[in-house]
Parts: structure tokens; C-alpha cells; sequence
């Protein structure tokens, strides 16, 4: 569900990255007012490891379609929501600026479609409301499941809102919508399930994990087996499991060709769309998860039909070098945040 700037105009991109702005700053501020030393690792290593999930499409049978986990929830209920939202804005930032995954325009809407409904709607008005205080595992089941599905859904819609309300494209919001909504019904279905078997893991291993994002726990608690199981989850997945990724267009390139006969758009010749996707040819050493052409590994593929499924030491690398860049930077982020709470406390105590 990652948005192409050729959807949008550059009017809404710069009204949904300005809300997107605002938001961060707030889950900055919020962080800041409540820091927690825990948190920190965690940030970096649940962003490297959602980095590398968001590689691996998974076909929708009998649709020719494919989708690959949000991970916003995830995040939501491991982290709390301000952090967790911050870390989905840095997963989406090194995919589009290095991987060419995603326009730079449209970085602000996929931030607040992937972001916003998970983390400050699905998480505290479903899953908070159905799992409350004491979770078990059909509660975890029932609250990840319906979480995932309604923040899905919102991102989806949001989706064909900002590209119907942009204008620059042929795609009829009716039939846009009816193809949108199903197919990330399906998609937020299995994004349930995912999320249910990631945050039963760590309940199991680590329960103090889901109360310290909710605010319910101050005594002190080792993350260290948690932290090192999602890192080497996210080092074999970014690493390996991405060669089995579907190889049929995700639920929006589907919707897209079957509203308006193709799976990608032209980007308008206008100034801000060329001034950006001239940014991001710069910054994207790894385009579409892969060796630049000409680069040592790189086999160009022409005319060769691509198996699966696809071992290719470029989608390796992207992987182990994504998650990587989202560590450091959703860590940084985490570690700032902490470093000025700090100096904010020794200031006000002094």
C-alpha cells in the first residue's frame, strides 16, 4: 500500500506531509515527556524487523493479487503508540529514500495511512477496548485480528481520498473503492493473524513488553531474549524468506490495473514532481530492493522469465542493509528523545 507520487497532486501531498509533520512532532513531544530506557532497543529492533516483513508479499488466492504486512499494530502494541508511530515514519523514510519504495511526495500519506489508523485509532479504541487489562490468547486473537482489519481498511480508503481528491489520475473513485476495500480485507485478514503470532511471542517470553506500551509497569525487566529473537527473525527474513515473496502486484498496483487498465502511472511532468523523483534517483542506491544495474552480483534478468522462488543476493542485501538503516534510525530517534527528557528532568529538578 506503499503510494506512488504519480498519484498524487502536488497540493494534497504537502497537506497530508504537513500532517504528518504535526503528528510527529507530537509523538516526539509525548515520548519525551515519558521516556523509557527499555524502549529504545526496541524501537530499533521491531523497525528493522517490520522493514524486513514489509519485503515478503503473500499471494491472495484466486485474485492474481498479492499484500505484505503494515505492521502498524505490531508496533502499536509492543511499543505504545507515539513511539510506535514514529518507527513506522522511519521504516517508510529509508524505504523511500534508498529503495525507491514509495514517492517522496507521497511519503507524508503513506505515513499517516500506515501509521495513523493503527496506531492512534485500531490500537486504542479496538485492541485496548477488547484485550483491556488482562489478555489471553483468544483476547490477543480477537483484538490483533479485528485491529488489523479496521486499520487496513481506513489505510485503504485513505488511499483512494487522496488519490480521487489529487485529480491527476483516471481513477473513478466507485470502482477505485470496490476494488480497494476487498482486496485489503483479505490482506488485513493474514495481518491479523501475523500480528496475533508476533505479540503471543513476546507476551509469552516477555508479558511486562505489552504493559510497559500501555504505561502500566514501572519496576525494572530484562528485554534481552525478546530483542535478540526479533532481530534474528528480521535478519532471516530481510535475508532469505524475501526470495519467496508473491511475484503478483500488491493489492493497490491490482486495484489500480483493473479500475484503470495499468498498475503504474505516469508522474505528471510538473516541477515538484520532477524535483523530487530526481531526489530520490540520488538517494536510492537500491532500487526496488536490487543491485543498481551494472553493480557486482546484479544479473539484469532481459528476457528471462524470473523463478521462484527468487535467489538473488541483491534482495539479500537490501534486506540486511534495510533493517540495518531502520535500526539505526528508529534507535536515534529513541536514543534523542531519551537524551532530551533526561536534560529536561535535570533542568526542572535542578
Amino acid at each position: 500500500m506503499h503510494m506512488a507520487d504519480a498519484l498524487l497532486s502536488p497540493a494534497v501531498g504537502a497537506t497530508m506531509w504537513a500532517a504528518t509533520a504535526s503528528l510527529m512532532v507530537y509523538s516526539a513531544k509525548k515520548l519525551k515527556d515519558d521516556p523509557d530506557d527499555r524502549r529504545v532497543p526496541l524501537m530499533g529492533v521491531l523497525g528493522a524487523f517490520i522493514f524486513a516483513a514489509q519485503m515478503i508479499n503473500f499471494t491472495i488466492p484466486a485474485t492474481g493479487s498479492s499484500g505484505h504486512l503494515g505492521g502498524g499494530m505490531i508496533l502499536a502494541v509492543l511499543l505504545g503508540p507515539h513511539a510506535a508511530f514514529l518507527v513506522m515514519a522511519s521504516i517508510l523514510t529509508v524505504q523511500a529514500l534508498f529503495f525507491a519504495d514509495g514517492g517522496l511526495l507521497a511519503l507524508g500519506c503513506n505515513i499517516f495511512n500506515l501509521g495513523v489508523f493503527p496506531c492512534f485509532i485500531a490500537y486504542p479504541f479496538i485492541y485496548r477496548t477488547i484485550v483491556g487489562e488482562g489478555p489471553t490468547k483468544a483476547l490477543l486473537f480477537t483484538g490483533a485480528t479485528l485491529a488489523s482489519v479496521v486499520a487496513l481498511q481506513l489505510g485503504a480508503f485513505g488511499v483512494v481520498l487522496e488519490t480521487v481528491a489529487s485529480g491527476i489520475s483516471e481513477l473513478p473513485f466507485a470502482s477505485f473503492v470496490l476494488l480497494m476495500q476487498p482486496i485489503h480485507l483479505a490482506i488485513g485478514v493474514v495481518e491479523g493473524l501475523v500480528t496475533t503470532a508476533v505479540i503471543t511471542f513476546v507476551w509469552q517470553a516477555r508479558p511486562e513488553i505489552l504493559q510497559m506500551a500501555q504505561g502500566r509497569i514501572d519496576r525494572d525487566f530484562s528485554t534481552r531474549k525478546v530483542l535478540a529473537g526479533l532481530a534474528l527473525v528480521a535478519l532471516v527474513t530481510g535475508g532469505i524468506f524475501s526470495w519467496f515473496a508473491s511475484a503478483h502486484p500488491d493489492g493497490l498496483e491490482w486495484a489500480m490495473f483493473h479500475a484503470a487498465g495499468q498498475e503504474e502511472l505516469e508522474a505528471p511532468k510538473g516541477a515538484a514532481h520532477a524535483a523530487l523523483a530526481g531526489i530520490q534517483e540520488k538517494t536510492a542506491f537500491m532500487p526496488d530492493y536490487a543491485f543498481r544495474q551494472g553493480d557486482p552480483g546484479e544479473d539484469d534478468g532481459e528476457g528471462v522469465e524470473e523463478p521462484w522462488p527468487a535467489v538473488s543476493a541483491g534482495t539479500t542485501a537490501a534486506g540486511i542493509v534495510g533493517g540495518f538503516l531502520t535500526l539505526v534510525l528508529a534507535g536515534l530517534i529513541g536514543f534523542a528523545l531519551r537524551l532530551a527528557g533526561r536534560s529536561r528532568e535535570t533542568v526542572t529538578g535542578a
